[in-house]
């Protein structure tokens, strides 16, 4: 039997008619059990579908009823589970969430029928090191590791890669982002658009004060080292956009591979370049 677990995102909207047409699809079917966290499940009134620990739960397969960033928050909610992800998109982009409304049930179909395959997207850990000399683990990130000094605050960044000082940043802040997060906040900020079957890194700055700061792409192993020096009082590093952690004067942030990768469901129907075309509204 393959077991599904479905995490709407409770401040979608349409969340509720999504997971209901899910349960529709599903129901009566003796080879697939649903399993909705029990938080959820209560919120949108499916308790008989709720499981207490759901992270704990024999998983087959997640489903992510919501945007990109709902998607990449169950990601790391379940990073170490080798639990493949496939998103529900009824948010604004969803490059990652390969499922539209109009073809929900067909793409429901090819899941039981396993016609379908997943890729593999680089994962950063981030970490934080100050005066003690010990590195304190913050987080994961699919998308990208930001550190900014609040709205419109410049704030001075010294940069090095892979143990070599690069330079020192005058600027609102500095992105590490995966390929994944190439079309990311670093697209907003000047990068590069790179196919996630590229394996590196990209260090974007966000305004910078000098013309010599470029985004650079950097290779995926490199060890990234961003040290605070003159800072507002409201720095933060953010991870995905999503988790955010604040950082004190000399701190020391440190961005590095993860051991493992996400894992997120694809249909051949896709094309990464055709997404690229129709999501940021390129010219055909």
């Amino acid at each position: 039997m393959l077991s599904i677990a479905v995490f709407p995102n409770m401040d979608k909207k349409d969340a509720p008619m999504v997971l209901k047409r899910i349960v529709k699809f599903f129901k009566g079917r003796n080879d697939v059990a649903l399993l909705i966290p029990m938080e959820e499940a209560r919120f949108f009134k499916c308790e008989e579908f709720g499981v207490e620990n759901i992270e704990d739960s024999p998983i087959d397969m997640a489903l992510s009823i919501g945007g990109d960033g709902t998607l990449l928050g169950i990601c790391r909610r379940l990073y170490e589970r080798d639990i493949p992800v496939c998103g529900i998109n009824i948010g604004t982009f969803g490059f990652l969430a390969d499922i539209e409304l109009p073809e929900l049930e067909s793409k429901l179909e090819k899941i039981i029928e396993g016609q379908y395959y997943i890729e593999e997207r680089m994962l950063v850990s981030g970490f934080t090191k100050n005066d003690s000399d010990d590195e304190h683990f913050l987080g994961h990130a699919i998308n990208d590791v930001v550190v900014t000094g609040g709205v419109a605050r410049m704030i001075h960044l010294d940069l090095t890669v892979d143990r070599c000082r690069v330079m020192d940043y005058k600027a609102d802040g500095i992105i590490v982002s995966t390929s994944t997060g190439s079309t990311a906040y670093s697209l907003s900020a000047g990068g590069p658009i790179i196919n996630p079957k590229i394996k590196v890194l990209l260090v974007t700055p966000i305004c910078p004060h000098t013309f010599n700061a470029r985004p650079m792409v950097i290779d995926e192993n490199d060890e990234v080292r961003i040290h605070i020096m003159a800072t507002p009082d409201d720095v933060v590093v953010t991870f995905d956009g999503q988790e955010s952690f604040h950082l004190q004067p000399d701190d020391e942030i440190i961005v590095r591979k993860a051991p493992l990768p996400a894992k997120i469901v694809k249909f051949d129907d896709k094309n990464y370049y055709q997404t690229i075309r129709t999501k940021l509204l390129y010219n055909s």
